[in-house]
């Protein structure tokens, strides 16, 4: 949806992404991409593995040793197991609850370190310290089994990374037949924003996901990259704004 597949494509200095194919969520086509960014130590952090292609590794390796291996949310680990079978060296963040819903999957993940509301010593020992991390929660603690997505700052390029509190598709990518539903999702580009049945998983919890939007928006970030759909480069925060209007 997204071609070139399977390239890195530069974003910033230091930031590329690369776009995987299409999957399949509740029978709807989701574009795939993973963010990379080459960290002050030469080693590189990879959010959101796409599906794993050897000639794609060999694409990151060149910018560094892979040191990081990053889930975002509950949805984003179905490539894991591949990526950190090629990397056995990196380490492998996961949110709360990932690891036990990949084994009903049938799918074991390594997991080095827990992406929590507050790292453990150990933890933040081992987090590059030039990547800021937040956890946003549907739930009232760490271990709800609603849904809980990690958000990303870079300060040195002012890029934050979303994987799906924002979606922007793009209907013109889109196959006809799934429009209507992308647009009553209310997902659709230029009014990219959380699905439908994302916003109604947060409606007890506003006030959380407020309070995570005004800590995105204090951050001052000049870029947003998403998971899914078109991207922004410019006019974040108003993007930001615009996207969580529904927050209020």
């Amino acid at each position: 949806m997204y071609p070139p597949l399977f390239v890195l494509k530069p974003v910033a200095y230091n930031i590329w992404l690369a776009d995987g194919p299409a999957v399949s969520y509740f029978g709807l086509p989701f574009p795939t991409r993973m963010t990379v960014i080459r960290l002050e130590n030469g080693g590189i952090w990879l959010h959101a593995p796409v599906a794993f292609r050897p000639q794609l590794l060999a694409q990151v390796q060149q910018l560094g040793p892979i040191q990081h291996l990053v889930t975002p949310n509950w949805l984003h680990y179905a490539y894991l197991q591949e990526w950190q079978q090629a990397c056995p060296d990196a380490l492998v963040w996961l949110p709360p609850a990932v690891q036990q819903r990949a084994l009903s999957r049938h799918l074991t993940l390594k997991a080095d370190y827990q992406l929590g509301f507050v790292p453990d010593s150990l933890a933040a020992a081992a987090w590059p310290a030039e990547i800021r991390f937040l956890l946003v929660s549907a739930g009232t603690d760490q271990q709800s089994s609603d849904h809980q997505e990690t958000v990303f700052f870079h300060p040195p390029s002012k890029t934050l990374i979303l994987a799906c509190l924002i979606e922007n598709f793009e209907l013109d990518k889109c196959p006809l037949w799934s429009r209507p539903l992308f647009w009553l999702a209310g997902n659709v580009d230029p009014d990219g924003k959380a699905p439908l049945d994302l916003r109604w998983r947060f409606r007890h919890h506003k006030g959380a996901l407020r309070s995570a939007v005004l800590q995105m928006l204090a951050w001052q970030p000049k870029r947003l990259i998403l998971s899914h759909g078109r991207w922004y480069s410019g006019h974040v925060m108003a993007e930001l704004l615009r996207a969580f209007r529904w927050v209020k």
